[in-house]
């Protein structure tokens, strides 16, 4: 298909929120415009209450985790025609507290390459502040940059029986809820090998969904251009308001190292077919 006619076919809009879906399987699940045919979701409340921010040391109750800070973790994404139609990565810049709350800070960033760029130019990054203890988001941040036009979001979430702990807006959400970019950090801190199956809600600063996570193979080899891994698969479904969402399906692999590293990530969505494999890690 020319260039130009698929262009037309998809909006940039579109292609920038099938790239975003991918910078991890967190954002394949969570992103709405993806799904733009789903019905919003119940209402998520808003809450507004002052109080003083503070800041705190990472707490001795912090869940271990096979993740560090100073991970970064680099992916080519393979779409359509395109064998290279951007670059990923994710990274944890820092643990910190914020607002009082032990956090991890995991970042995600994504870039259209080659021809895919001249559909669209898109340079985005994703930032989540996940509580090192509960591993619920207390914080996502969307720095987009498309086609030149730039936005920037800040969404406070605040779990249902908390006290917000911002002077902003809070976002009232379900306990034990992740954004989309935590999601995957919390898919990586499951032991797999003993659960066969992870659920958790997801907020993506729209509409809330449920994650359902299956293990389908214990023991799977998995060829990226890293290199050759041992991996356990995963498939992921999402729900929202009790149905799932169809037409599209989801994997991912973690190897069996330490680090539980995701080296492959694969979504069949109305929009085509992804890949993404892991390029280099830097542990």
């Amino acid at each position: 298909m020319p260039l130009e006619s698929m262009r037309n076919a998809m909006p940039p809009v579109r292609f920038r929120h099938l790239l975003a879906a991918v910078l991890a399987v967190s954002l394949l699940i969570a992103s709405t415009r993806v799904f733009a045919h789903i019905a919003p979701g119940p209402p998520i409340a808003r809450l507004q209450k002052t109080t003083k921010q503070q800041h705190s040391k990472p707490s001795a109750k912090d869940l271990p985790m096979p993740f560090h800070v100073g991970e970064i973790l680099n992916y080519r994404v393979s779409w359509s025609v395109f064998t290279n139609a951007a670059s990923v990565q994710l990274n944890i810049p820092e643990r910190r507290g914020l607002l009082d709350w032990p956090t991890w800070h995991f970042r995600a960033s994504a870039h259209t390459l080659s021809t895919a760029r001249s559909l669209a130019t898109i340079d985005d990054q994703f930032d989540s502040y996940t509580d090192s203890v509960t591993l619920e988001s207390r914080q996502f941040e969307l720095h987009l940059d498309e086609m030149g036009r730039k936005k920037e979001q800040t969404i406070y979430l605040i779990a249902q029986g908390q006290t917000p702990r911002s002077g902003f807006p809070a976002t009232l959400v379900l306990a034990d809820t992740r954004d989309p970019l935590g999601a995957l950090y919390a898919l990586r801190s499951v032991d797999w090998q003993k659960t066969p199956e992870y659920r958790a809600p997801v907020y993506d600063g729209k509409n809330l969904f449920d994650m359902h996570a299956r293990l389908e193979t214990p023991n799977d080899a998995v060829a990226v251009a890293a290199g050759n891994y041992s991996a356990s698969r995963i498939s992921i479904r999402i729900y929202q308001s009790g149905n799932e969402v169809t037409g599209s399906s989801f994997l991912l692999w973690l190897a069996h190292d330490p680090a539980h590293t995701p080296v492959e990530m694969q979504a069949d969505l109305p929009l085509g077919s992804l890949r993404v494999e892991l390029t280099s890690a830097s542990q």
